[in-house]
């Protein structure tokens, strides 16, 4: 028998497509190790090496290190790719404030920086102010209309004002910009995700719907078991949407279906 696509993790679960991570604390003697001095940004540095400096920090998680880099290599040579950089380690810092504000700075500097008004517009998305993050998404599109990850943020604004047809139209162009955009994390810009348990069931519905309408059955199960076990309600439309017809003669999908996953608490 075929069995089933086992269940992945996807950029729902990761709640932002940046995420927190803490290091472990080791107790054993032999094991402990002494915090890494923080470095001091050289005078000597040109703008360039104090960024990629900066940029290594944050790859490490010293957000905090990172930002003394972008701001002497912004005291050296001001742009507005630093001042985006910036403000993407204040928001891993959860300082959301000053994130807000270096945005703001990269797009005063540059008004054709799509990536500061994609971040910006996340700033307004996590603020639930929707109409607002729309705003400086739909900008972003329009400096940068092949980006999958702005689309998927405008979908995501409009997912969330309950806007359902928008925001499948929004979703199956990123989709079709990017196939692997639901799966993926974005390196060079925010993804904004919906958070409550019946809004992800219905979104993972929706992505279920595309995959199967493009012919791939397998993102197609999984998507359906997250809607599931995310508590979908309406989860019988899979018999009756056309979008389906071909996946339910799939095996695996009545193998699914029988099953019957029940809602994770």
């Amino acid at each position: 028998m075929a069995r089933l696509p086992a269940p992945r993790t996807s950029l729902l679960q990761l709640g932002l497509a940046i995420c927190l991570l803490l290091p472990s604390r080791f107790t054993a003697m032999s094991d402990q190790q002494s915090t890494p001095p923080a470095p001091i940004p050289s005078p000597n540095a040109s703008a360039k090496e104090l960024e990629e400096q900066g940029d290594q920090l944050r790859s490490e998680k010293r957000f905090l290190d990172s930002v003394d880099f972008y701001k002497a290599a912004i005291a050296k040579q001001p742009s507005a790719l630093l001042w985006n950089k910036k403000g993407m380690a204040y928001l891993l810092l959860q300082r959301f404030d000053d994130a807000t504000s270096c945005f703001n700075r990269a797009i005063k500097m540059d008004k054709r920086n799509a990536a500061a008004y994609n971040n910006r517009g996340y700033m307004e998305y996590r603020a639930r102010s929707y109409d607002k993050a729309l705003h400086f998404y739909q900008k972003a599109v329009s400096l940068q209309p092949t980006d999958a990850v702005f689309r998927y943020n405008i979908g995501s604004a409009y997912f969330a004002m309950q806007d359902y047809p928008r925001a499948a139209q929004a979703f199956h162009t990123a989709y079709h910009l990017d196939p692997d955009i639901f799966e993926r994390v974005s390196k060079t810009g925010i993804i904004a995700q919906t958070t409550s348990p019946e809004n992800r069931g219905a979104f993972s519905f929706m992505v279920a719907k595309m995959y199967a309408q493009a012919g791939d059955f397998n993102h197609s199960l999984e998507y359906l078991r997250k809607a599931m076990e995310e508590g979908y309600k309406h989860i019988n439309k899979v018999y009756t949407d056309a979008e389906f017809a071909s996946l339910r003669e799939d095996p695996r999908f009545t193998e699914l279906m029988a099953q019957k996953p029940q809602p994770i608490q």
